[in-house]
């Protein structure tokens, strides 16, 4: 029997139902652990934990260190951490070399770190002409970088994800961690944008 409120939910959450219950009903998943994990997902994981990482980085210098040396451990020390994740590089951009990430294969992503990659990460437009063409790409995405920049690519894979530590932006010594995090995009986090000095003195919108 349909009802109204079905009826308006999209095909795939519907069957994503359907499963669920099934699967709930054979005894093989728990429900409860299964609404845990959205939890997680809606709540602790995506872009934000990154720029925590990023602006903590930015005003503390031994964890920067750290951060450098070894992602995962130093994000563990934040309480971040979890799944898709075994090896974590953070590579950090400076005035003369830029980094940039993508996984050549398929999408591999630092997911506890920066949530769920975004549509033309996993495309293979992306994925091939980076490597191939990467000032070109990134001018294209509305970086373009002097050419006096080292730009260097880095290709995730299953066991090793990559993040890139933004440079942070002129004129924000008086922002405290939290004004500082939020600046910090998904973008610059992968690569493809650089943060600008924030108009006013203050946050982004």
């Amino acid at each position: 029997m349909s009802d109204k409120s079905s009826q308006e939910k999209p095909w795939q959450a519907v069957r994503i139902e359907a499963m669920e219950s099934l699967l709930a009903g054979a005894g093989i998943i728990d429900p409860n652990r299964v609404d845990d994990i959205v939890h997680r997902y809606e709540k602790n994981v995506g872009p934000h934990t990154g720029a925590r990482v990023v602006a903590h980085a930015w005003v503390d210098s031994g964890f920067k260190q750290r951060l450098l040396r070894d992602g995962l451990a130093a994000c563990a020390e934040l309480g971040i951490g979890g799944p898709e994740t075994e090896y974590l590089k953070v590579v950090e951009n400076s005035a003369t070399v830029h980094n940039v990430v993508v996984c050549t294969l398929c999408s591999c992503y630092p997911w506890p770190i920066l949530g769920l990659p975004p549509a033309w990460y996993k495309s293979s437009a992306y994925r091939s002409r980076i490597v191939r063409e990467p000032r070109r790409v990134l001018a294209e995405m509305g970086l373009a970088l002097p050419p006096q920049v080292t730009l260097r690519v880095w290709d995730s894979v299953s066991e090793i994800r990559y993040l890139v530590l933004p440079e942070r932006p002129a004129n924000t010594g008086h922002l405290d961690e939290t004004a500082l995090a939020a600046l910090v995009t998904r973008d610059s986090m992968i690569g493809v944008a650089r943060l600008s000095t924030p108009e006013h003195g203050g946050t982004r919108p």
